[in-house]
């Protein structure tokens, strides 16, 4: 029944989702009202609602994730391989500020993914998100990989299948409910699918985490939106082929060489007693 649904104009996340978050709406602000008269039933209904929610979300996100194409499948297979060749060789980082590890590394990671894909056959490429500040939401930039596949019969638009290394990650919250917390476990490290498959994912995940900081009282900041995860890797991106890989052997873990200046070669010198 799940299945038909999504596959319909209408998707089953859309309708499910519509109406827990006007049940969580009305609940969010009756639970203001602070002259209830200690309702055993209204807390019990809460409870029900609560229990329906958690496990309605975990099936529509189980649904969604098993819905796999031999495309997927194929780029799953091959991402990974290439992460297991990558983490064996030792990831080479060709950034000129080596300080700079965390960031400048992911990028040099993604760099050789899609340079991997690419000598696999596959037309990858890195994806950088670029999005402006709106009322909702403050600007910000994210990069990923993707493949474009191109449709057997060439008459389909082309199959754009995103890859993000560190997918579940991205919805880990601090001080989040166990059920929010069950709710990511589910989801891959490693996310490889098309971009309605994440769009649904994404859906789904912030309408828990929407949830999950109004049972805690907590506001929820503006980059846990829907729009601003939506628009991590659902916007239109800037595509880059990457450049060619260093080689291993070029680059090394020693220091620079020290190059004196006749500003500070008196400081290199060794001290002399003076008589």
């Amino acid at each position: 029944m799940g299945r038909e649904m999504m596959s319909s104009g209408v998707s089953l996340s859309d309708m499910v989702l519509g109406f827990f978050e006007e049940v969580e709406e009305q609940r969010w602000e009756d639970g203001n009202d602070e002259d209830g008269d200690g309702d055993g039933d209204e807390s019990i209904s809460n409870a029900t609602g609560n229990r329906a929610f958690w496990e309605m979300e975990h099936q529509l996100l189980q649904e969604a994730l098993d819905r796999n194409s031999s495309a997927e499948s194929r780029i799953r297979r091959d991402t990974e391989e290439a992460v297991r060749s990558i983490e064996s060789e030792g990831l080479v980082c060709s950034c000129l500020n080596r300080m700079a590890a965390k960031e400048k590394c992911r990028n040099c990671f993604l760099r050789h993914i899609a340079q991997r894909l690419r000598d696999a056959g596959y037309n990858s490429a890195i994806c950088k998100s670029k999005w402006r500040r709106s009322p909702d939401i403050p600007s910000g930039e994210h990069s990923y990989v993707d493949v474009v596949v191109d449709s057997k019969n060439g008459k389909r638009s082309p199959i754009r299948v995103v890859i993000e290394l560190n997918f579940r990650a991205e919805f880990e919250m601090a001080r989040a409910t166990l059920e929010y917390n069950s709710l990511v476990g589910r989801l891959p490290e490693m996310f490889v699918g098309k971009s309605e498959k994440m769009k649904n994912v994404v859906k789904i995940v912030c309408a828990a985490a929407k949830k999950c900081m109004k049972d805690n009282k907590m506001h929820m900041g503006p980059w846990r939106k829907h729009k601003y995860m939506q628009s991590k890797w659902l916007s239109t991106p800037e595509r880059i082929t990457p450049g060619p890989l260093v080689p291993a052997m070029a680059v090394t873990d020693r220091p620079p060489k020290i190059r004196a200046s006749m500003l500070t070669f008196d400081l290199h010198c060794t001290a002399v007693e003076v008589v």
